[in-house]
């Protein structure tokens, strides 16, 4: 499991618990709101009854005993104060009523009120006995009508009561559980993710110390996982290209060597020899130093451009030339030597102009026909050919050599690398094919190459023409000066 599937889970998880807290909070709040105001309404009913009961019997004390006006709590009430209060205690009753049965049985008690009033204004000198009957009627209902509310009053209290116990239960029950829930995260974070990450932070602490056969334990989420693979992979290919390095370095001392024990005895003969230098044995002697001073100057060069391009420090001069001019004047120059193969040279008949630095190109072409040559049998064909397709120029070398299988091709263009038929074809450190492709890049080209065992290899420079290169932005040529350093280089 992931550590953001893990953490969304537990946040949510927490949340849930947390909403249903905060849901839990409203309904009974909702709920004890409601039961408090039922129980207000119902002490209101009850009081409102009273004062109409008192009310109605101050009145028929006031008309039973004749007199002017009866003693009150808030001072004395005349007949006409008394009747005028009684219809909108009545009416305020009826609107806080909280049932159907109630606000009928109100009105039943408003119209035996209003009987009864009614009688004392038409006799009003009513003897008691005549006046009983509504006024007992009304009195019996608000009678009931405080019973009603006293009722509601109770089951309101009641309600609240087990409602204030169920918000206990609910409260204390949630923040248990919240309680519980965060215990548990903290846990689970510090074994689930904390541990092993300070496992890969050791490890890695480890590795930059010195000790390089350590590795992270894969474990834990999903991140960390991949993490702790991350840095092993990493680990590993610092291994690998120290390992690289270090063949490199012996097999560069092993190719200087060659040319160098050449030269030494070369010129160990022609010092201590006794027999005298003839012309001929000069010319032989001359001719060997020159080969091996051309060989060390090969490699040399090599090693410094790939050391410019690591560096993001070539230089290039651009101009526009012929494609085919350039390729003419490598073929030449192998031409007038006796390289033991057959070049081939393939024109197209209108130019081929590129934006390119002369030398640079010239030393790409260079290389490419020098491995032609090298990894070919004695007496093949080399063609090289420089024609325009679409909006490139495409320049192939074609050789009848040893070939290139699927799995070779895929170093081919890295540093310090050579297939195991080259190695025993011909001697070389496996930078030129390196430096050939990062200078053709550096033009906004590209290298391709078509090879099958046994059956030869097409190299093909593909650049763009000069009308082209003066419509690209200057973005898509990367200066010479901050050229990226070659996947798989050794430092």
């Amino acid at each position: 499991m992931s550590l953001r599937s893990w953490l969304a889970a537990t946040m949510g998880v927490l949340a849930l618990l947390t909403l249903a807290a905060a849901v839990s909070l409203v309904v009974l709040t909702s709920v004890l709101d409601r039961s408090a105001s039922t129980l207000g309404n119902s002490v209101e009913g009850v009081r409102l009854a009273e004062e109409v009961e008192v009310g109605l019997l101050s009145h028929e004390r006031l008309v039973r005993e004749r007199l002017t006006s009866v003693p009150l709590d808030d001072g004395r009430a005349s007949r006409e104060v008394l009747e005028s209060s009684l219809q909108p205690q009545l009416a305020e009753l009826r609107r806080i009523a909280a049932t159907d049965g109630e606000r009928a049985l109100l009105d039943d008690v408003r119209k035996n009120v209003d009987v009864y009033l009614a009688q004392q204004r038409d006799k009003l000198e009513t003897r008691v006995e005549e006046a009983g009957p509504p006024l007992d009627r009304a009195l019996n209902g608000l009678e009931k009508v405080i019973e009603i509310n006293v009722e509601e009053a109770r089951a309101a209290r009641e309600d609240a009561a087990r409602l204030n116990r169920l918000a206990d239960t609910v409260g204390l029950v949630l923040g248990v559980m919240l309680l519980a829930g965060v215990v548990a995260v903290t846990f689970l974070l510090r074994s689930i993710a904390l541990q092993p990450l300070r496992d890969i932070s050791q490890a890695m602490r480890r590795f930059g110390s010195g000790r390089k056969r350590t590795r992270a334990p894969e474990a834990g989420p999903t991140e960390l996982r991949d993490m702790a693979r991350t840095f092993n992979e990493m680990a590993n290919s610092l291994a690998h290209q120290q390992e690289q390095q270090l063949a490199f370095l012996a097999g560069v001392a092993h190719e200087l060597r060659n040319p160098l024990s050449a030269l030494k005895l070369s010129t160990a003969l022609t010092g201590r020899s006794g027999a005298p230098m003839t012309p001929e044995r000069m010319e032989r002697t001359l001719a060997l130093v020159g080969r091996q001073v051309e060989r060390l100057d090969r490699m040399v060069g090599d090693l410094l451009d790939s050391t410019r391009i690591e560096a993001g420090k070539l230089e290039l001069r651009p101009e526009v030339r012929d494609a085919r001019e350039l390729a003419r004047e490598v073929v030449e120059l192998y031409r007038s030597g006796d390289s033991g193969h057959v070049l081939q040279l393939s024109l197209s008949e209108t130019s081929v102009l590129v934006r390119v630095d002369p030398a640079r190109l010239e030393q790409v072409v260079h290389n490419l026909v020098s491995n032609a040559l090298k990894y070919s049998p004695a007496g093949s064909r080399v063609d090289v050919a420089v024609r325009r397709v679409e909006e490139e120029a495409v320049l192939s070398v074609t050789d009848q050599g040893i070939g290139i299988s699927e799995d070779e091709k895929r170093l081919l263009f890295a540093p310090f690398q050579r297939a195991g038929n080259a190695r025993q074809r011909a001697p070389g450190v496996g930078l030129g094919l390196s430096v050939a492709r990062r200078i053709v890049e550096a033009h906004g080209g590209r290298i391709e190459v078509e090879s099958q065992p046994g059956t030869g290899s097409v190299f093909k420079v593909c650049l763009p023409l000069a009308a082209m290169v003066a419509r690209l932005p200057e973005a898509a040529s990367p200066p010479a000066s901050s050229l990226p350093p070659p996947e798989g280089t050794l430092h």
